[in-house]
């Protein structure tokens, strides 16, 4: 008689041996996984920060017409193309008075004007504009913002006064109509319009590119720099 212990003395090896090569295919798999990650991941980070590459490069066409010059990780992914000379980020109207009097041998001559113009601040695309996106954070470099310029929109004549013998000459109204212009120059310049055309790009990029990372704009003193 045979004893009855016999087949499942035979099958316990086998079934360890079926347990040892199930452990060692499982961890030869996560062995794989493990040694290919580092690269996969660097294959999706590589692929998402081109995406938001061209986001950049389709935000700054929206607003400004142009394509920056656009780096990843320190690598040139597109150039500059050649840029629109200027990019108005907004307009204000600017007032401003302006009093001339003068006196000659007891004659008094007068004139007072009020101008309106529309002053526009913002950006020479001329200079340096760079944009260098990294997994932790987006940095856009360029000029800092200014007054572009300032458009007359009307000149209002508020007192006009001759003198008996000194009378307001040709001249003399060239002389007044053309300090306007710098008056308004000056009155955008201190209302802070600069500061608010950035902050406005600020504002306008953000709403463009959809993006977790942080978006920094880093506006170059051009005067600081010569």
């Amino acid at each position: 008689m045979s004893k009855p212990g016999t087949p499942y003395r035979v099958a316990w090896p086998i079934a360890l041996t079926l347990v040892a090569l199930i452990i060692a295919t499982t961890i030869l798999v996560i062995f794989l996984r493990l040694e290919s990650w580092p690269a996969r991941t660097a294959r999706q980070s590589t692929a998402e920060l081109e995406r938001l590459g061209k986001n950049v490069r389709a935000a700054f066409i929206d607003i400004a017409h142009l394509q920056p010059r656009i780096t990843i990780n320190n690598r040139v992914y597109m150039e500059q193309t050649t840029p629109v000379s200027e990019l108005v980020v907004l307009s204000r109207r600017i007032e401003v008075e302006h009093e001339f009097l003068h006196t000659w041998m007891g004659s008094s001559k007068r004139m007072k004007l009020h101008g309106t113009f529309l002053a526009k601040a913002g950006f020479d695309l001329r200079k340096d504009l760079a944009v260098d996106i990294r997994p932790n954070e987006i940095t856009v470099r360029l000029p800092q913002a200014q007054i572009l310029g300032v458009e007359q929109q009307q000149v209002d004549v508020l007192e006009f006064e001759n003198g008996l013998w000194n009378r307001i000459s040709g001249q003399d109204v060239q002389s007044e109509l053309s300090v306007l212009p710098e008056l308004a120059w000056k009155k955008a310049a201190e209302s802070g319009l600069s500061a608010k055309a950035e902050e406005t790009l600020q504002q306008q990029l953000e709403q463009r590119i959809h993006t977790t990372q942080p978006l920094r704009l880093i506006f170059k003193d051009e005067k600081k720099s010569e």
